[in-house]
């Protein structure tokens, strides 16, 4: 019986289904689009987006694009040679976008970073290749009724949260290692709980992850960080073993005690800080947006130099920077391994590097200090901010309160700065080029030189006028000159 939400998307999908059939193909609605349907996962939302749909069929690629012709508003073959063509249709709900393959085998060699494929004509034999049985499910979309294929109980699997390869997990991990990390992002976003067979596999099989790509690795790590609660499938990662091998920073973190959180290890404080992080809609909505990815990829990172400096772990003199430092290095290293951008890299890591600026403001800021808190966040500021509350995990009630009004006053004081200053873009009261006509030189160190005495007047001052800028940047020349 196929419930009846499935009613709208087979209406939608009559026309191109009554193409393949009197082409006299098959044609199915496969993997997650069938799991998300079930499940009741996919919805197209008033006002959202819209939910991609996966098919197969045992047409050839250049019999998809024939059928496809007339039919879709666009079509794109960059996936052909792996027999997937895609396409674009303008329907009730706005443009949808398709993906229709030919029924494949794939696997791939011991020493081989791509797969080869071999395309097939049963579906039974494209389901068994797939990665879990909540995936292994299709509807055939051109029989007489609508009709669930399930060879590997996939859909008792989904309603009982069990996560199970449709074959032997030897198997299915060899034909695609980058599948064992995929386990602990649907361990995570199904609240799944891995069979022994499948956990047993993944820990003896943890060191074939080496030949996937450090870009797989990366994209299926970003897909686990922005599921709404991704510990579990970390945890996973952990205690398999997984994780030592794409990140082992946060193993090592595990048995580290932290001397600030003396209820837990580094390892539970870090899970606790990014389970923190919420994406954006979940914020107050008084508060700007923030990069929700970076965030909680910060906050994965964020004490990562822990475990490397001693004197943090016995509580003895290991300055706030030199923990940062440290982190922000470490932060670096793993980041460029795993192929992220420039942009991430740079961003993330500083995050990391200034995350604890926030615990001196107890000592009492000047509002000098506050403007260079916001001039070293920079575009920053709101994802720092975001960490740096959620960096508290404190089971004592009256601590994290003090910590969250602290945080308040922190904020307010940046806005009423802003108010009154451009904060948003530090920068000196005079630009080079003002510079040069005041002092009347030309371009060269010396004007350099000037703009950095100037931005730390508008530091530690905030902005004087144009009267009293100039006044003092004459006696600054003057100074020069009898040095």
């Amino acid at each position: 019986m196929i419930p009846a939400r499935f009613q709208p998307v087979l209406d939608e999908l009559a026309p191109l289904s009554e193409r393949f059939r009197a082409a006299g193909h098959r044609l199915y609605l496969v993997g997650g689009t069938v799991r998300d349907l079930l499940s009741g996962a996919a919805t197209d939302a008033p006002g959202g987006e819209l939910f991609d749909f996966d098919a197969t069929t045992d047409a050839r690629p250049d019999e998809i694009k024939l059928l496809l012709r007339g039919w879709a508003d666009a079509i794109w073959t960059q996936g052909e040679r792996f027999g997937t063509i895609g396409a674009k249709k303008h329907g009730p709900h706005g443009d949808r976008v398709y993906e229709i393959t030919t029924h494949r085998v794939e696997a791939y060699h011991d020493t081989s970073r791509k797969p080869d494929v071999v395309f097939g004509d049963q579906i039974e034999v494209d389901l068994s290749r797939r990665d879990f049985t909540v995936n292994a499910m299709a509807l055939e979309l051109t029989a007489d009724s609508p009709t669930l294929v399930d060879p590997h109980g996939g859909a008792v699997d989904l309603l009982t949260r069990t996560l199970r390869t449709p074959l032997a997990p030897e198997v299915s991990f060899g034909d695609d290692p980058l599948r064992m990390l995929r386990a602990a992002r649907f361990i995570a976003g199904l609240q799944a709980t891995p069979g022994p067979e499948l956990v047993a596999a993944v820990t003896a099989m943890k060191g074939r992850l080496e030949i996937v790509s450090a870009e797989r690795i990366r994209d299926e790590l970003d897909k686990l960080m922005t599921l709404p609660h991704p510990t579990a499938g970390l945890w996973f990662a952990i205690d398999t073993g997984l994780a030592d091998e794409f990140l082992p920073e946060l193993p090592m973190m595990r048995l580290e005690q932290d001397p600030i959180h003396r209820h837990k290890d580094v390892l539970t404080h870090t899970l606790a800080v990014m389970e923190n992080v919420r994406p954006p809609a979940e914020q107050p909505p008084d508060r700007p947006a923030f990069d929700f990815r970076r965030t909680r990829l910060a906050a994965l990172f964020h004490d990562v130099g822990k475990p490397r400096t001693r004197g943090y772990q016995q509580g003895k003199g290991v300055t706030f920077h030199h923990h940062d430092a440290v982190g922000a290095r470490m932060t670096r290293k793993r980041l460029e391994a795993l192929r992220y951008s420039n942009d991430d890299v740079q961003a993330i890591t500083e995050l990391v590097a200034l995350h604890l600026r926030f615990h001196t403001y107890a000592m009492g800021w000047t509002d000098s200090a506050v403007r260079r808190y916001v001039r070293d966040a920079g575009p920053l500021l709101q994802e720092l901010n975001v960490l740096t509350r959620c960096d508290c995990t404190t089971r004592n009630e009256k601590k994290a309160l003090m910590l969250s009004r602290r945080m308040d006053d922190l904020e307010a004081r940046i806005a009423d700065l802003a108010a009154h200053e451009e904060l948003a873009a530090i920068r000196p009261e005079l630009d080079g080029a003002e510079v040069m006509a005041q002092l009347g030189v030309s371009p060269g160190p010396v004007v350099g030189k000037a703009l950095a005495f100037l931005l730390e007047i508008r530091l530690d001052e905030g902005l004087l006028g144009d009267d009293e800028i100039r006044s003092r940047l004459n006696s600054w020349w003057l100074t020069e000159h009898k040095e």
